[in-house]
């Protein structure tokens, strides 16, 4: 049996297994669940193309601001893995990844899980063991056979869905929506935000199969007026509503006083990197949104618009599974001045050369994240930083003190 000594070798075992190895079936996380067990917790499941971090931030700070001890799962991380598992928004220590690690690994199956399944076990241990009183899973990829589909949900949030990873899920809206559809359980709530007709039919149909109750966000939350989203963009304001309704469902089933006063706290004090995070370097603004599809690209230049910003210029680097026909035109009408596309150190970037070449004459290449910033020295303010997490994630690791709410002085 594979024991872990420190976080380094958990990492190192985590790497061999491969960040982007995919295996679409349930069978090792049900065989591990069936090993181990499923903790008594209420689950909240968040599933989607865009927004599902974001409405994850909105309720895991709601249920905070309401005094529950709240573990919360996202994907995918920026500088280390320890940011996908969090406690009331800590991320574990080090020390316990490995002991989490290595009692996965002492479980019938635990090393048969691929890279994804063996995080999404060790957040459910990490979540028994500190007892918390909600667990907020976001889904990685589609559905239906997402690691996170094996623990039944009190309630599934949808966000939108639109096109994205049409290679794994399907070639059209309605093939994607089918297998995100496949995360709805027999007899469980499902909340929807706004979906296109295409998507809302699929989702509907499987509720109605297993006869889940289906709702609408729209019909139990409304916009709350004067209240400053802690996260910005008009687009957000969906994605908290999508939250506050399944919050307000939660505490309902469960017996538990929601209060106005801490629903308006926990929306303006949620937090999220990436999420058009305007950040200050050396008296420059830089705008960092993780922006990677087409949905995700007209939401960032409608909330660029509502705030009255246009940026002086832009970095962008994509994954080569993306259908950059349609992204980059947006990405052209984003600003006026500059692109820059970095080199990417992830094997599933695109060519940088391709790209620029493909952006047109205001395109150029830089080396590295460090040196499309300096490419940018001269461009007005802001820089806008969009295009993938992978790309952020190369920001983070040079300023990480942006990883978190507090602002350096």
């Amino acid at each position: 049996m594979t024991r872990f000594a420190d976080y380094t070798e958990l990492t190192e075992y985590m790497d061999r297994l491969g960040l982007f190895h995919m295996d679409l079936t349930l069978d090792r996380m049900e065989a591990f669940r069936a090993a181990r067990g499923v903790p008594d917790i209420p689950v909240v499941h968040v599933v989607g193309t865009n927004g599902k971090g974001s409405t994850a931030a909105f309720l895991c700070s709601i249920a905070r601001a309401h005094g529950w001890k709240t573990g919360l799962f996202t994907s995918p991380h920026f500088v280390t893995p320890r940011e996908r598992v969090q406690i009331n928004r800590t991320p574990l220590s080090r020390e316990v990844w490995v002991e989490l690690g290595n009692e996965i690994m002492a479980t019938d199956g635990g090393d048969k899980l691929t890279y994804f399944e063996f995080q999404t076990c060790l957040a459910m241990l990490a979540f028994e063991r500190e007892e918390v009183d909600l667990a907020i899973m976001e889904a990685g990829l589609g559905g239906q056979y997402d690691a996170t589909n094996v623990f039944a949900p009190r309630v599934t949030l949808f966000t939108p869905i639109g096109m994205d990873h049409e290679t794994v899920l399907g070639p059209t809206l309605t093939d994607i929506a089918r297998d995100k559809a496949g995360a709805i359980h027999g007899g469980s709530a499902v909340i929807t935000g706004v979906q296109v007709t295409e998507a809302l039919i699929p989702l509907q149909d499987r509720a109605q199969l297993v006869a889940a109750r289906f709702m609408f966000a729209v019909d139990m939350a409304d916009p709350q007026g004067g209240v400053k989203l802690g996260l910005s963009g008009i687009h957000q304001t969906a994605n908290a509503r999508l939250a506050l309704a399944g919050w307000r469902w939660l505490a309902a089933d469960m017996g538990i006083k929601s209060e106005p006063v801490l629903e308006r706290f926990g929306l303006e004090s949620a937090f999220l990197p990436g999420r058009m995070q305007r950040v200050a370097i050396g008296g420059r603004e830089i705008i960092l949104d993780g922006a990677h599809n087409v949905p995700a690209l007209e939401a960032l230049t409608a909330a660029l618009k509502g705030e009255s910003i246009r940026p002086g210029a832009v970095i962008f680097a994509c994954l080569k599974d993306k259908n950059v026909d349609d992204l980059l035109p947006l990405v052209r009408s984003l600003s006026d001045g500059p692109v820059v596309v970095p080199a990417l150190e992830n094997e599933r970037a695109s060519d940088p050369e391709t790209l620029a070449e493909r952006l047109g004459d205001r395109a150029r290449t830089a080396g590295s994240m460090a040196e499309a910033l300096e490419a940018c020295a001269e461009a007005p303010s802001p820089v806008l930083v969009c295009g993938s997490l992978y790309l952020l994630a190369e920001f983070y690791t040079l300023h990480p003190e942006f990883l978190t709410p507090e602002r350096p002085s």
